[in-house]
């Protein structure tokens, strides 16, 4: 006998209908309720675990027909279907009868021994009878049906439940994001026509596993509405119906003696590691640092003045090579964080009132600075919002950096030779960023939060944090033992054996995972349907090539060669490029390896060569304008990758080129220093390819005409879209718009694109785009032949390729350059994938 469900936001009134509905025929069906929540306080609401258990409770192989009020009953009720199995689901009904006359028709229908479907179809015609008598029609869902003109497709529906409420919402999502007009209609069913756009249209189709659509769209993009349409429904709307549905199952449970400390998770991954603490005092100039300064007032203003701004310069220059290894080794993202730290170096406050505290105070450079500071760090504190409170760690780590420039101490370094867990009541996102994660296997702080800069660099560098630790841990030895679950923010002190093993359990499933997105980066990056994206790391020195190989890197994609530059009083000479250039080449085994030549200037500066200060240095002396103003720099570098070339395979790429006559200058000194190589029988690669940074507009305008002078192209999207959008990124009033998925950005890159293979040549992208989750699609749909990005990143994007058809991200691109925001653009992606993956 048929089972019945009733699902209301009310216990009382799902009582009631029950009570009612028996009373019709006693005893004789089962009706369960699932209804409102254990909650004296709010005790209207519906739980799916309470659906799924009254099912569960009725349920026989003749079916269930569950009958529910409205809303979150509905979602509910849906919910609990998922936790079915298989063959139990298909013979469970939801019904969209009225719940109270539909409750009673279905349990007199059962009664007579009908089928699940004819019990459902009294139900739903319950209100026939009260229509009638109150000389009424039942009110009917009109459809507005189309003739389903214009291009057409067929398509079989093969999940389980058909076109349920979930598969049939992504339908109309993904026909409302076209400008074409969508229809479908149920050819199994011999239905008319209906809009795709409809949530209660499609619904009211009916359609089941096994029945055909029709899928008609007329309009400007009906191609690629159809493509997107046909990879939803091929993908089975997301869903997966070969994996069986098992019953909610509770996550083990650790029953542990171990004393614990529970702080707040900042980034995920268990360690189990001994301890070391890092518990560096801040630099003052009160009391407690007497020894350092003799005297807090100053005797010559104009002295202490230029003593600050020599600290500023020497503090820039520092940030500069952080933010530089960050954005090389991290992400672009992270290195924002030190973007602000320079603007906060420039803030005009900042200056205008050390300028005051020194000329009018007479306080010391070292005391007007700290004082300016702590005034900085006090306003932040004060601020209510919580995210910018914790920006106070910003202030305190420029600040410090200054006050030890100022008084001549080294700031404190983290030395750690073994493997450990580090321990401290703070780390600065400068800290953070220099930390090397095959040695600190964990952060354990007492301050902070998941939101902290900190906490952003530890995820982005795979090093599990908690943050918000009792300060009692600070107490503990080094060497101490310590167990930390980043998931949870639980810390364990000498754990027990069953935590231990416990952790390990946990341990070892995320390593299986992470070794099976490994595995598959090792591969080549390849869709469902053959298509291959080349997939190469940017790196910045030899120390970063063999890890890139690890995680699956095919080859460079970019070589910065700014590193060689930096942190030295003189340019690298000749032969000391050559070296790194041919331990790389030798490293790779003949892989490709793109070096790009020296991209320097105003916003890279290098001490020795005294660059003058620029107003605006993003569109001053950069990248190739730099070396053809200094082309005995640039012929030094050429001879050396040249040299370098032979027999390897090395391709050598020039920055910032915006017009014709920069890379024809480029190319004639390279083709000088190929002359004089050949004069002196120094063997090199007479048919190395010459490349180009696509990276500024002017270069996308004329992208087919440099097509015709180079080999292939690199676009760059970092400045590519800081250019585009006319806002700079280091200044956070406007750095959001400089995002590399806007519209406007993703046409300028399927322009470049375009011109490229146009012109027979391969082009590659190496920007922070490609370490986007949700780029792969774009990357592919755009025709890329190759992409390079961070090393970390490789694995992820690899593991999204290989479960994409080319079709559907053709189809994407084409919803995503008719978007207006490229947080349509994201929402756009995230729907495609979520069908997909």
């Amino acid at each position: 006998m048929v089972g019945i469900v009733i699902v209301s936001h009310s216990k009382q009134l799902a009582e009631g209908v029950r009570e009612l509905a028996t009373q019709m025929v006693p005893g004789e069906v089962a009706v369960a309720v699932a209804a409102g929540m254990d909650d004296p306080e709010n005790p209207l609401g519906t739980d799916a675990m309470q659906v799924y258990e009254a099912i569960a409770s009725v349920y026989t192989d003749d079916g269930v027909l569950v009958l529910m009020d409205l809303g979150s009953a509905v979602m509910s009720a849906e919910m609990a279907l998922e936790f079915l199995a298989d063959e139990q689901r298909q013979n469970v009904h939801l019904c969209a009868a009225p719940l109270v006359e539909g409750t009673i028709a279905a349990v007199v229908a059962a009664t007579s021994a009908q089928d699940i479907h004819q019990v459902m179809a009294e139900a739903q015609a319950a209100l026939t009878a009260k229509a009638t008598q109150l000389g009424s029609t039942p009110i009917s869902l009109q459809s507005e049906q189309g003739t389903g003109q214009g291009k057409e497709i067929q398509l079989f529906v093969r999940n389980a439940l058909g076109l349920h409420a979930r598969p049939a919402a992504k339908f109309v999502a993904t026909s409302a994001k076209f400008q074409s007009k969508i229809w479908v209609k149920n050819l199994t069913k011999g239905s008319e026509f209906v809009r795709g756009d409809s949530i209660n249209q499609v619904t009211t189709l009916g359609v089941r596993q096994g029945d055909k659509l029709a899928i008609a769209a007329d309009g400007i993009d009906a191609d690629a509405a159809l493509l997107a349409l046909r990879a939803l429904v091929d993908g089975n709307f997301g869903e997966d119906d070969a994996a069986p549905v098992s019953s909610p199952v509770s996550p083990p449970t650790l029953v542990s003696t171990s004393p614990s400390l529970q702080g707040i998770p900042a980034s995920g991954g268990v360690v189990i590691a001994p301890i070391l603490n890092f518990l560096p005092a801040p630099l003052t100039v009160d009391g407690s640092t007497w020894e350092f300064i003799p005297q807090l007032l100053a005797d010559e203003p104009e002295m202490e003045w230029q003593k600050l701004h020599s600290a500023l310069r020497s503090a820039q220059q520092e940030i500069q090579t952080l933010l530089f290894h960050t954005d090389t080794q991290i992400g672009d993202a992270e290195a924002g964080i030190f973007d602000a730290h320079l603007l906060l170096l420039q803030d005009p406050m900042v200056i205008e009132k050390a300028h005051k505290y020194i000329f009018e105070d007479n306080f010391q450079a070292a005391t007007a600075w700290q004082t300016v500071m702590d005034e900085v760090a006090a306003n932040y504190r004060q601020l209510e919002d919580p995210y910018l409170q914790e920006r106070v760690a910003d202030v305190v780590d420029v600040g410090q950096r200054v006050l030890h420039l100022l008084l001549g101490r080294p700031l404190a370094k983290l030395d750690i030779s073994q493997p450990a867990i580090v321990v401290a009541n703070d780390l600065t996102p400068s800290d953070t960023a220099s930390l090397d994660p095959s040695k600190v296997l964990g952060i354990c702080i007492t301050s902070g939060s998941a939101t902290s800069h900190t906490a952003i660099i530890a995820r982005s560098l795979g090093i599990p944090a908690v943050a918000g630790v009792p300060s009692s841990i600070l107490h503990l030895a080094d060497g101490t033992m310590v167990a930390m679950d980043g998931e949870t923010g639980t810390v364990w002190v000498e754990p027990d054996v069953e935590t231990v093993n416990f952790l390990q359990s946990k341990q070892n499933t995320q390593q299986l995972a992470q070794q099976q997105a490994l595995t598959i980066a090792h591969q080549p990056a390849t869709t469902i349907d053959g298509s291959h994206l080349s997939i190469f790391a940017n790196i910045t020195s030899m120390n970063d090539v063999q890890p890139a190989l690890d995680l699956g890197a095919e080859g460079v994609g970019l070589f910065r060669t700014e590193f060689l530059y930096m942190d030295r009083d003189t340019p690298p000479s000749e032969s000391e490029q050559l070296t790194v250039y041919q331990a790389i080449a030798q490293a790779l085994e003949k892989r490709p390896l793109i070096i790009r030549t020296l991209d320097v200037g105003g916003d890279k500066p290098l001490p020795y060569l005294d660059l003058p200060p620029e107003t605006n240095p993003f569109l001053g002396v950069r990248g190739i304008r730099f070396c053809l103003q200094h082309p005995q720099i640039l012929k030094t570098q050429l001879r050396a990758i040249l040299q370098a070339s032979a027999g390897q395979n090395i391709k050598v790429m020039f920055p910032m080129i915006t017009t014709m006559g920069e890379i024809q200058a480029a190319k004639t000194i390279l083709a000088e220093v190929k002359e004089e190589l050949q004069q002196a029988h120094i063997p090199f690669d007479t048919a190395m390819e010459v490349g180009i940074m696509i990276e500024v507009p002017s270069a996308v305008a004329i992208a087919d005409k440099l097509a015709t002078e180079v080999d292939f192209f690199s676009i760059g999207t970092n400045d590519l879209s800081q250019y585009i959008m006319a806002s700079d990124r280091t200044n956070p009033l406007v750095a959001n718009l400089a995002d590399p998925l806007h519209p406007s950005v993703l046409r300028t890159i399927q322009q470049t694109v375009q011109a490229a293979h146009q012109a027979g040549i391969w082009v590659g992208l190496c920007g922070e785009l490609a370490t986007e989750p949700l780029a792969a699609p774009i990357l592919l749909g755009l025709g890329l032949d190759e992409v390079s990005l961070n090393a970390p990143g490789i694995p992820r994007l690899k593991q999204t390729i290989a479960q994409l058809r080319l079709p559907q991200t053709q189809a994407i691109v084409q919803a995503a350059l008719q978007a207006d925001e490229p947080t349509q653009v994201r929402e756009l992606i995230a729907t495609a994938l979520s069908q997909t993956i």
